[in-house]
């Protein structure tokens, strides 16, 4: 893996795009979000063709929706690229996605959810970018605190997060490298070339809206392959709207599945962190050295600046 190189952070006034490479979305719903990023940060946005389409559950066809974001790519003036949502739909057109003009002019990419799936191919190319809130979402009741460390982390003001302490804690620290995303696309990625390497990362996970007995099957899986063994640190984030077999129940807590699958590894391991599908989604910069510490009293995790940026 080459060393990870840190796209250049915004100032006011820069080029933003703002893509739905996934699924469809209503373009009201994206309005406050677009004010945030215009009146507030100060930014100008471009607006993607896929913004006001739709093609059955998608915001256009894998081929409008790939021109879409590769217009945003190639284009040098355009200092970082937005999801206006996730969905589904990012791993049909991410092995025709052309990289070429963003090696030669580097920008920051932002998502979470199915965009774990881009965030991913940046990393093995050897580039930072953000899990965090999209334009759907950044703007919602509780999202404050989460919409503001996306703004930092783009504008070169790395956060630090404190968290209150969580009973399945493991306690420890580390100093190493983030990856991770969505569990369900990091282990939809495995056999891939956007498999990402965890040994030696802080790696962190969250879901929404999958069956107990189906989370128990992708830890499995990530264990089998080796994702969990050689951690520097494990970071847990909400596992939200899960659900459970009507008859007989798995019997089992989401954190209590991933608490029993990483209980033989000695590694820190933070559970309950605000990253995922929920409001108060934290911006995770994958890519970037973090500090971890999770500790009797709390977890801290506070991002370095020791990669490199680029000029």
């Amino acid at each position: 893996m080459p060393t990870i190189q840190i796209p250049p952070f915004l100032q006011p006034g820069d080029k933003i795009g703002i893509v739905a490479p996934a699924s469809c979305i209503r373009y009201d719903d994206l309005l406050p979000g677009i004010s945030l990023l215009q009146d507030q940060w100060k930014l100008k946005v471009v607006e993607g063709k896929t913004l006001k389409s739709s093609f059955n559950q998608f915001s256009a066809s894998d081929a409008d929706r790939l021109e879409d974001m590769q217009m945003m790519l190639d284009d040098p003036s355009i200092k970082a690229v937005i999801a206006a949502r996730g969905g589904y739909g990012c791993s049909r057109i991410i092995d025709k996605i052309d990289f070429t003009n963003f090696l030669k002019s580097p920008k920051w990419i932002v998502g979470f959810s199915d965009l774990t799936v881009v965030l991913s191919q940046l990393y093995q190319l050897g580039y930072a970018g953000i899990h965090a809130p999209m334009v759907k979402s950044m703007t919602l009741e509780g999202a404050e605190k989460a919409a503001e460390s996306l703004r930092q982390i783009l504008f070169g003001e790395l956060p630090g997060y404190s968290v209150a302490p969580h009973g399945f804690n493991t306690t420890g620290s580390a100093v190493a490298e983030m990856v991770g995303g969505n569990l369900c696309l990091l282990a939809h990625m495995l056999g891939s070339q956007t498999e990402i390497d965890t040994e030696g990362k802080i790696l962190f996970i969250e879901d929404v809206n999958e069956y107990l007995y189906n989370l128990d099957r992708l830890m499995i899986q990530m264990k089998r392959a080796g994702k969990l063994s050689h951690l520097a640190g494990l970071i847990v984030g909400q596992f939200t709207d899960m659900r459970d077999n009507s008859s007989p129940s798995f019997g089992k807590t989401a954190y209590e599945i991933i608490k029993d699958h990483v209980a033989e590894y000695d590694y820190p391991v933070s559970f309950d962190f605000p990253v995922g599908h929920v409001a108060d989604n934290r911006a995770i910069g994958i890519g970037f050295n973090a500090y971890l510490d999770v500790n009797k009293d709390g977890v801290e995790l506070h991002f370095l600046s020791s990669a490199p940026t680029i000029i």
